[in-house]
């Protein structure tokens, strides 16, 4: 889990799902955070610095693995070594839209860049807490089938 920005909400759902499946998670941030005891449940501390966590969670995925971020790029690189990867709010990245999302990116920096303002993104809802629920309940019960 890209841990930083991860609202505290979706980790809460995370650490109840680990304990309930027994999958193992890991929370890679570059500042401390408390997680709760667990065995499931592990905490990786990274140097700060750009894309210092980004790219330590690459560095450490393997196929089949799920990767819970916001972060456009990194789901990106994830799905390009195989793995899955969920927003915060139950986006699925997959193959199929993480080009269009990676241009929309882009094209949104740009716009910042040359001083439009874009707001940012609206509030975390109910509605998205439960769809990142529910496709974090869909992915972990075909990871236990196949486990």
């Amino acid at each position: 889990m890209d841990a930083d920005a991860c609202p505290v909400v979706i980790k809460e759902i995370i650490f109840r799902a680990a304990d309930r499946t027994g999958v193992d998670v890991t929370l890679v941030a570059n500042q401390f955070m408390r997680v709760p005891p667990s065995r499931n449940i592990h905490f990786l501390q990274v140097a700060a610095g750009f894309d210092v966590a980004d790219n330590e969670i690459v560095k450490r995925l393997a196929a089949g693995d799920l990767v819970i971020t916001s972060d456009i790029p990194l789901a990106a690189d994830a799905i390009e070594k195989g793995a899955l990867a969920l927003s915060p709010r139950g986006e699925m990245h997959t193959a199929d839209n993480i080009r269009a999302r990676l241009n929309m990116r882009d094209f949104m920096d740009t716009l910042r860049a040359s001083g439009v303002d874009t707001g940012g993104p609206p509030a975390m809802s109910q509605a998205d807490r439960q769809a990142f629920a529910n496709h974090l309940d869909r992915l972990l019960a075909k990871c236990v089938r196949k486990g």
